[in-house]
Protein backbone atom coordinates (compact mmCIF):
# COMPACT_ATOMS: atom_id res chain seq x y z
CA UNK A 1 0.00 0.00 0.00
CA UNK A 2 1.07 3.51 -0.94
CA UNK A 3 -0.40 6.20 0.43
CA UNK A 4 0.40 10.40 0.38
CA UNK A 5 0.17 11.70 3.60
CA UNK A 6 0.54 15.37 4.97
CA UNK A 7 4.80 14.68 5.12
CA UNK A 8 5.60 12.61 2.44
CA UNK A 9 4.11 9.10 1.54
CA UNK A 10 3.57 6.14 3.69
CA UNK A 11 4.95 2.59 2.59
CA UNK A 12 3.65 -0.93 3.69
CA UNK A 13 6.78 -3.05 3.26
CA UNK A 14 8.04 -6.57 3.58
CA UNK A 15 11.27 -7.17 4.67
CA UNK A 16 13.87 -10.19 4.04
CA UNK A 17 16.51 -9.76 6.40
CA UNK A 18 20.00 -11.73 5.89
CA UNK A 19 19.65 -11.76 1.50
CA UNK A 20 22.34 -12.18 -1.07
CA UNK A 21 22.08 -8.64 -2.12
CA UNK A 22 19.62 -5.55 -1.33
CA UNK A 23 17.04 -5.29 -3.19
CA UNK A 24 12.73 -4.37 -4.17
CA UNK A 25 10.89 -7.00 -5.14
CA UNK A 26 7.16 -5.84 -6.12
CA UNK A 27 4.81 -9.05 -5.82
CA UNK A 28 1.35 -8.77 -6.71
CA UNK A 29 -0.16 -7.71 -3.13
CA UNK A 30 3.01 -6.31 -1.63
CA UNK A 31 6.49 -4.89 -1.76
CA UNK A 32 9.43 -7.19 -0.18
CA UNK A 33 12.70 -5.33 0.06
CA UNK A 34 15.61 -7.54 0.15
CA UNK A 35 18.32 -6.55 2.83
CA UNK A 36 21.57 -7.86 3.65
CA UNK A 37 21.84 -7.23 7.26
CA UNK A 38 21.01 -9.82 9.60
CA UNK A 39 17.96 -8.99 12.28
CA UNK A 40 19.48 -8.27 15.32
CA UNK A 41 20.32 -5.19 17.04
CA UNK A 42 18.51 -3.22 14.73
CA UNK A 43 20.74 -3.82 11.95
CA UNK A 44 18.39 -4.76 9.23
CA UNK A 45 16.47 -1.13 10.23
CA UNK A 46 19.28 0.44 9.89
CA UNK A 47 20.49 -1.04 6.72
CA UNK A 48 17.15 -1.00 5.07
CA UNK A 49 16.50 2.83 5.90
CA UNK A 50 20.33 3.41 4.16
CA UNK A 51 19.43 1.29 1.37
CA UNK A 52 16.25 3.56 1.07
CA UNK A 53 17.67 6.74 1.38
CA UNK A 54 21.04 5.58 -1.31
CA UNK A 55 18.66 4.52 -3.78
CA UNK A 56 15.98 7.58 -3.45
CA UNK A 57 18.81 10.01 -3.06
CA UNK A 58 16.94 11.57 -0.30
CA UNK A 59 18.60 12.04 3.63
CA UNK A 60 19.00 8.79 5.89
CA UNK A 61 16.83 11.33 8.32
CA UNK A 62 14.10 11.64 5.38
CA UNK A 63 12.96 7.63 6.10
CA UNK A 64 11.05 6.64 8.98
CA UNK A 65 10.18 3.70 10.16
CA UNK A 66 6.69 4.35 11.73
CA UNK A 67 5.67 0.95 12.48
CA UNK A 68 7.29 -2.31 12.66
CA UNK A 69 10.27 -1.99 14.04
CA UNK A 70 10.85 -5.48 15.40
CA UNK A 71 8.56 -6.84 12.95
CA UNK A 72 8.97 -8.23 9.46
CA UNK A 73 6.30 -5.97 7.78
CA UNK A 74 7.18 -2.57 8.32
CA UNK A 75 5.22 1.00 7.56
CA UNK A 76 7.71 3.36 6.40
CA UNK A 77 7.93 7.30 5.88
CA UNK A 78 9.57 9.15 3.35
CA UNK A 79 9.46 12.67 4.92
CA UNK A 80 9.80 14.65 1.78
CA UNK A 81 7.76 17.20 -0.20
CA UNK A 82 9.91 17.01 -3.24
CA UNK A 83 6.86 16.34 -6.33
CA UNK A 84 9.99 14.73 -8.29
CA UNK A 85 10.87 13.08 -5.68
CA UNK A 86 7.87 11.79 -4.85
CA UNK A 87 6.73 10.66 -8.67
CA UNK A 88 9.98 8.90 -8.30
CA UNK A 89 9.14 6.57 -5.64
CA UNK A 90 5.61 6.07 -6.40
CA UNK A 91 6.61 4.70 -10.02
CA UNK A 92 9.65 2.89 -7.83
CA UNK A 93 6.89 0.92 -5.72
CA UNK A 94 4.35 0.81 -8.36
Amino acid sequence: MIKRVQDGILINLKIVPNSSKNEIIKEKDFIKVKITAQPIENKANKALIEFLSKKFKIPKTSVVIVKGETSKEKTVLFKINNKEKIDLIISEFN
